[in-house]
């Protein structure tokens, strides 16, 4: 068998290039192996330059600039002129804690009062209108945007990107028409409801509700005010663990003392700041749902709307043959309203009660036949019905009595079941309690309102045996 047979696939060297095989050599015999060469050092390692990779630039603000350090100096000096023309908010701008963060597009706020600030955006931005954005972003905390905007995701199932940048526009423009002039200069680009030809003084749920903003959202995809503005959290916040947030006493504390500062001096705020001060530790009441239930407890309290009737006997008769005893049956009540007409109420409030006087009825059944109108300055007019309300004239103009209007109400044939009173409470009182529930809806009137032909008049409160529900 020859070689090539014994490995198959193998080359097999030819003969002349076959090593030789060494000679035998004789015992004791010894070859000194050659002595290696010593080996030359090996080189030095070459400097390697590591490159820490830039973020992407979706994760960049517009002002990004790598190796920029925040001036500092210049953003606090812009806080100080914010609070030299808005000294209302000095606790609120004093309480933020400033986070540099090249990620932020502009300026933005978390809600835990940290404001996250790009450098490149304050090296670029004027100190005075960098003071307006300081007051913006501290606007978004104390009108507590970052609550309302989570209730308003949860209530309307408007969740993502979109409805994020949708929440932020309307916060922008429930506070920039209160934020600009007298000394901070309005800046280009400022988003307003005039974009949109929206009327200015609304709040942030009321633009969400009347426009879908859809025109701005290409032109304002960098708009981002932090999960301070909309209630989303972003990914370059802190969190509720993180250094240098505030809790939720401390928060409440920074509102409570900028409300008293403001009502203290309400001549150096706005009409918005004042409204935010009266209501922020004070919220309004439900009212509407607070009438309707008020209205319907007494229409459907034991005794309202219920008389004998022989229509269908009572099943007492049974036990007395020969007897027939009526049986007490409930029929829909009866409402009277009584309208202050007197000139101490304003157009507005007169439109808005005849509205409620609407709701009332939907409050008994949706019976308009069944309820009835009373306008009453010092004298009453005429009981209407409330089907005929595209005619009812609402007439007054001067002083108020409503025991006028109570007695009217009560000589109404039927006699109503419920009188419900919408008055500014400025007006002498029923001095016994009427046969029948009464609800009294009161227009609010500043503290100590008085007359003015009498300096020492002072109005009564509602009685106590009344139903009070503050309208507004």
């Amino acid at each position: 068998m020859t070689a090539a047979e014994r490995h198959p696939g193998h080359p097999v060297p030819s003969p002349e290039h076959r090593t030789p095989r060494p000679e035998a050599r004789p015992p004791g015999h010894f070859t000194p192996r050659p002595v290696p060469r010593p080996m030359s050092p090996p080189p030095p390692p070459r400097p390697v330059r590591v490159t820490v990779p830039e973020p992407a630039a979706a994760s960049r603000g517009p002002y990004h600039r790598p190796g920029l350090r925040l001036d500092r100096e210049k953003l606090l000096a812009a806080r100080l002129h914010a609070v030299k023309v808005r000294p209302y908010l000095a606790d609120a701008l004093f309480a933020l804690h400033v986070v540099e963060d090249g990620t932020v597009p502009t300026m933005a706020v978390d809600a835990y009062w940290r404001c996250y600030v790009s450098p490149g955006f304050v090296d670029r931005m004027p100190v005075e209108e960098l003071a307006g954005v300081w007051v913006h972003e501290v606007s978004h905390l104390l009108r507590d945007h970052h609550g309302r905007g989570e209730r308003y995701a949860r209530e309307h199932e408007a969740y993502g990107p979109g409805e994020r940048l949708r929440r932020n526009i309307a916060a922008d423009f429930e506070i920039n028409d209160d934020i600009y002039g007298d000394g901070l200069p309005l800046p280009r680009g400022v988003v307003l409801p005039s974009l949109l030809r929206l009327p200015t003084g609304l709040l942030m749920e009321e633009y969400l509700r009347t426009s879908s903003m859809s025109g701005l959202a290409a032109d304002l995809a960098w708009l981002d005010c932090g999960g301070g503005a909309d209630g989303q959290d972003r990914p370059w916040e802190l969190g509720p663990e993180g250094a240098h947030g505030l809790t939720r006493q401390q928060r409440d504390a920074v509102r409570f003392r900028v409300a008293e500062g403001i009502k203290g001096r309400p001549g150096d705020a706005p009409e918005g700041w004042r409204r935010w001060a009266e209501e922020a530790f004070h919220p309004p009441q439900p009212w509407r749902q607070l009438l309707g239930a008020a209205v319907r407890s007494a229409a459907t309290a034991p005794g309202a709307g219920e008389d004998h009737s022989y229509r269908r006997p009572s099943r007492r008769s049974a036990s007395l043959p020969g007897v027939v005893l009526p049986s007490l049956r409930r029929t829909p009540p009866r409402v009277c309203v009584v309208i202050d007409t007197s000139g101490s109420v304003s157009d507005a409030e007169l439109g808005g009660a005849l509205l409620e006087v609407a709701a009332i009825s939907r409050a008994v059944g949706g019976r308009r036949d069944l309820v009835s109108v009373i306008s009453c300055d010092a004298a009453a007019g005429i009981a209407v019905p409330l089907c005929r309300a595209e005619g009812i004239e609402l007439v007054g103009g001067g002083g108020t009595d409503l025991t006028s209007g109570f007695a009217r109400a009560l000589r109404s044939k039927p006699r109503p079941d419920v009188i419900v009173a919408l008055t500014d409470g400025q007006t002498p009182w029923p001095s016994a309690q009427p046969p029948c529930r009464t609800v009294v809806g009161l227009f609010p009137r500043p503290a100590g309102a008085a007359d003015e032909n009498d300096p020492d008049y002072v109005p009564d409160t509602p009685p106590s045996w009344a139903r009070v529900v503050t309208i507004g």
